[in-house]
């Protein structure tokens, strides 16, 4: 079975955050999300430093679903490179990481 891994990723609103966590939801690519509350983002984008709020925004889902999962973000965020990144999970409760993979499980099959 693949690792369990969360997706990090940062949103304009909260509202977009939202749309998100339940399109990789409900289409199984995650098996649940948080939206966080605003942070604020210093970056350089076209040769400038930026700083911006931001919502957070963390996926769990598993290896296998990352690429698919991430694509599913680039097509729907409004930003034209937008922050999905994936962090790998190393440990924790082994009933809750279990459920990670079999609420994204099917999906995955169902592709294979």
């Amino acid at each position: 079975m693949s690792r369990p891994c969360l997706l990090y990723m940062t949103v304009g609103d909260r509202e977009e955050a939202l749309a998100l966590a339940r399109m990789l939801v409900g289409e199984r690519l995650a098996a649940c999300a948080n939206v966080l509350g605003a942070a604020t983002s210093v970056y350089r984008w076209e040769g400038a430093v930026q700083e911006e709020e931001e919502i957070v925004l963390v996926a769990k889902t598993v290896e296998d679903r990352v690429e698919a999962a991430a694509r599913r973000v680039r097509e729907a965020h409004s930003y034209d490179s937008p922050c999905v990144v994936a962090l790998p999970i190393s440990g924790g409760d082994a009933d809750f990481l279990s459920w990670i993979g079999e609420e994204v499980r099917d999906a995955a099959a169902l592709e294979a």
